[in-house]
């Protein structure tokens, strides 16, 4: 039985629910233009009205760690709600098609590594798998990059990483415009990638080139949904702590086979991770002396080993 004082209180809760720019209960994914509804790729300045910015905002301003339980449940059932569209999103995509790229942040479109990584998203694309990633720039970006060009010639990928070259950052000036120029001239085909940002990192902008986003509130949802979702396997590029976290996250999940199996873990970059990051070595190390169990690595700078590793992965679990 619910007391006057309680029913008082609910009323208050739905209230405030009612009342917050997000919605505690959406059905689906986000769309990009959702994200970036009210920016003016013309204008950047404009970027701090759209609706992405504007719950960044919010986010800051009322704590990251906030004391409001009305706020801490109205993100709490948003992020319920994303989960549940994810959910809905693999019932039409295969989860054992869909691939990761980790790395970081901060590489630059003027980076090798990052025409490689779309050049190889493009590749696994049109080979009919789902690319996964953060969702946010550098790294994350490529992958969603190369996406959204599948389908189109090699040269128009060539002329949409030129497009984007004289802004290399995020934080430089034209590092959306150019983006949303690219998008404009080659419109969107029947690919799809899934980007997983979060606005805990709302100061970086999304990517607007992953056709569906799960944008969190709760970084440790987000991160645990990035590695868990990418059934077919991960792609580790060059980053610091926080891909280094990622893979050893995934590593424990690999050696427990917590779903039933271990999906390949493929490390691009071999001299980053032997020399800079020695990480490769130490997985090999673990391995042989019974540490880690299940694992499977490669170490490559090759696209077509990469592609190849995951295509026999992936006929693996059809059969």
């Amino acid at each position: 039985m619910i007391t006057n004082t309680g029913y008082e209180e609910l009323k208050d809760v739905m209230a405030y629910l009612a009342e917050v720019p997000f919605d505690v209960s959406r059905k689906s994914l986000y769309h990009p233009a959702e994200l970036y509804e009210g920016f003016d790729p013309i204008d950047e300045s404009s970027y701090s009205k759209c609706f992405d910015s504007i719950i960044y905002q919010r986010y800051m301003s009322l704590g990251q760690h906030t004391n409001n339980v009305n706020e801490l449940l109205a993100r709490t059932l948003h992020d319920h709600s994303i989960h549940t569209a994810l959910a809905r999103f693999f019932k039409t995509y295969d989860h054992r098609r869909c691939v990761g790229v980790m790395g970081g942040h901060a590489q630059l479109r003027t980076d090798k590594i990052y025409r490689d990584i779309a050049l190889l998203s493009k590749r696994l694309t049109e080979e009919g798998f789902v690319m996964l990633s953060g969702g946010g720039p550098g790294a994350m970006e490529a992958t969603h990059l190369g996406a959204w060009m599948a389908g189109y010639p090699s040269q128009d990928m060539e002329d949409a990483l030129a497009t984007m070259l004289p802004a290399p950052s995020f934080r430089d000036k034209g590092w959306l415009h150019t983006a949303f120029t690219v998008m404009e001239q080659y419109p969107q085909q029947e690919y799809v990638s899934l980007g997983i940002p979060t606005w805990r990192y709302g100061h970086e902008p999304s990517t607007p080139f992953a056709t569906h986003i799960a944008k969190f509130f709760e970084n440790s949802i987000r991160e645990d949904n990035i590695l868990t979702l990418a059934f077919g396997g991960i792609i580790y590029t060059p980053g610091s702590a926080g891909t280094l976290q990622e893979i050893f996250q995934e590593a424990v999940q690999n050696h427990y086979l917590t779903f039933g199996y271990a999906s390949p873990m493929i490390f691009m970059g071999k001299q980053f991770w032997t020399e800079e990051i020695p990480v490769y070595p130490l997985l090999e190390h673990l391995m042989e002396t019974g540490k880690y169990k299940n694992l499977l690595i490669t170490l490559t700078d090759d696209i077509d080993e990469a592609v190849a590793t995951l295509q026999q992965f992936s006929q693996q679990q059809v059969q």
